[in-house]
């Protein structure tokens, strides 16, 4: 176990990061025939502790498969009467892509109106970050958030947007650098062209 850090206010969720030591050394097994296999010698000095160092590496970028974000939201949860927009936006994300297991990265913009119920902030921010640490599609990520966000907290609506760059596209096949892929899903208010285009607007304003 190399690093461990605590978050949470006694109410379910503890924010938990570690290293599993049977999973680090059936990874290390694993990437060490792999380097093996494309014709590297796993003994040299720049190699000999290369496939530990991933294993790790890979444990920390997928480490959302530990978290529960429904958790992550209730862990925040307060009662509010206050029914307007409440938007966390340029949320970085750093993902990898479940077909050629590259990253993607951007941002998330995600917005909800309250019904009853607000969560904190911060939490937000970890629910793109929990579903982001695991093999992923922009499209589903993007649903994923959204479809937790209105389950857990009932609003009156969600919207998520995220834009993305694709390694997948920059670093093989089309080979296009600047490419940027967007995704975006909604539910209720959001679904009325007035409410999605002020989100819209807002996400694309310098407001600070």
């Amino acid at each position: 176990m190399d690093f461990i850090s605590n978050e949470g206010n006694g109410k379910g969720y503890v924010k938990i990061d570690r290293y599993d030591d049977k999973t680090t050394k059936e990874l290390s097994k694993n990437y060490k025939n792999i380097l093996t296999s494309i014709g590297e010698d796993v003994n040299r000095e720049g190699l000999e502790k290369t496939p530990v160092r991933v294993a790790k590496a890979m444990q920390f970028l997928l480490q959302g498969y530990n978290q529960d974000p429904e958790a992550i939201l209730k862990s925040a949860l307060f009662k509010e009467d206050y029914k307007q927009m409440v938007i966390v936006k340029d949320i970085e994300l750093y993902s990898m892509c479940e077909h050629h297991m590259l990253p993607f990265f951007g941002k998330a913009h995600v917005a909800y109106i309250p019904n009853g119920y607000i969560t904190g902030l911060s939490k937000i921010a970890r629910v793109v970050e929990a579903y982001a640490r695991r093999l992923q599609v922009q499209e589903r990520l993007t649903t994923q958030i959204k479809n937790v966000i209105q389950d857990t907290l009932n609003p009156l609506g969600v919207a998520v947007v995220i834009e993305a760059q694709h390694m997948c596209m920059q670093m093989r096949g089309i080979q296009k650098q600047n490419s940027v892929t967007t995704t975006s899903d909604f539910t209720g208010a959001f679904l009325k062209e007035a409410t999605r285009e002020e989100f819209i607007h807002i996400i694309g304003s310098k407001l600070h």
